[in-house]
């Protein structure tokens, strides 16, 4: 992981409220770009995030539907992905899943549940352009 982008998930971390953990994903080539975290996670779930990411914005039955939508609305199938964030409240936990300018790049914020799910969503989005600027 560049050192530019080990800062940048660094900072958004301390912008994000109650943020836990950042990680930057490229869907194309399934790698996990960069990580940072206020605590060690297991490496079972390091290891699956890209993975699992990838399955949450382009899985079979994903670009279904998006293909599904974009005949209904009379769009062309030219490859943009319609599915840009995707927010998952877990039991203790609020991941936030946000698809770059490069829609083949993503980024996942953890936030306890205790934060506002507005401010989290608002200040992630704000920290996209430092990351993408990475890349």
């Amino acid at each position: 992981m560049s050192n530019d982008l080990s800062s940048a998930l660094q900072t958004a971390i301390a912008a994000i409220p109650e943020c836990l953990a950042a990680g930057y994903i490229d869907l194309s080539s399934g790698m996990l770009l960069g990580i940072k975290s206020v605590d060690s996670q297991p490496t079972e779930v390091v290891e699956l995030l890209a993975a699992a990411t990838a399955d949450l914005f382009q899985g079979t039955n994903v670009k279904m539907i998006e293909s599904i939508f974009k005949k209904a609305r009379g769009l062309k199938d030219d490859g943009h992905h319609y599915f840009q964030e995707i927010i998952i409240n877990s039991d203790n936990l609020i991941h936030v899943f946000i698809r770059g300018k490069n829609e083949e790049q993503v980024a996942c914020f953890v936030c306890r549940k205790s934060a506002n799910l507005g401010m989290a969503i608002t200040k992630a989005r704000s920290s996209m352009p430092a990351l993408e600027a990475c890349i």
